[in-house]
């Protein structure tokens, strides 16, 4: 499993072989301001348990999500419909931060609350069609470390990198077509983790 190199990150180097465009920006917060908006983020977000059907059975996580955007715009996976909420300070503070360093324009954010470790994501894609397809989806990482990995769909071809405190990482063009992503489990780590994935949804007239 070929591993990112995390020193000096240059975006504008594509972790993907192939299929696919994923760039790390490293942090692109000082440790400060980074603390201070994982505090607001942690107060200030309206945080619900995350719902799932697995086999036809609804599973509550532990994990926390919460659901953002221009408009209440309908988010529907795994089985559950979200209903995004207006922008908090915060929230526009950081768009407008990650749109100005990737030149991309967002209209909502998934946020989601990893308590430790023990709480992570599976292989999965972002691709459900009220997501316009192959645009930018930028992953802005507070509080704890956390490996993230990339699969290829047909070659099972594996990247993988660690999500750094305050960092920064782009998936776009087909990276969701032919790419899985997962964030793995890990005892070791004790500290909870606050991931922010910036989308453009689709808007209906």
């Amino acid at each position: 499993m070929p591993q990112a190199n995390l020193f000096n990150p240059d975006p504008k180097i594509n972790l993907l072989p192939c299929d696919g465009i994923a760039q790390y920006f490293g942090p692109i917060l000082a440790a400060k301001e980074t603390q201070l908006y994982f505090d607001e983020l942690i107060k200030k977000t309206e945080w619900r348990n995350d719902e799932t059907v697995i086999f036809g059975r609804r599973i509550i996580t532990a994990r926390k999500v919460a659901w953002y955007g221009d408009i209440p715009f309908s988010y529907t996976y795994s089985g559950t419909d979200k209903r995004a909420l207006a922008w908090t300070d915060e929230l526009l503070a950081l768009r407008s931060l990650v749109e100005n360093r990737t030149g991309e324009r967002f209209n909502s954010c998934l946020l989601n609350l990893y308590h430790h470790g023990g709480e992570g994501m599976g292989w999965h894609s972002d691709d459900e069609k009220t997501i316009v397809k192959d645009s930018a989806i930028a992953s802005l990482s507070f509080g704890a470390e956390r490996k993230f990995c990339f699969r290829h769909r047909k070659t099972k071809e594996t990247v993988s990198l660690t999500l750094e405190n305050g960092s920064l990482l782009v998936m776009k063009d087909t990276t969701q077509t032919h790419w899985q992503h997962q964030l793995p489990k890990s005892k070791r780590i004790t500290s909870p983790r606050i991931n922010l994935t910036f989308r453009r949804m689709i808007e209906y007239a």
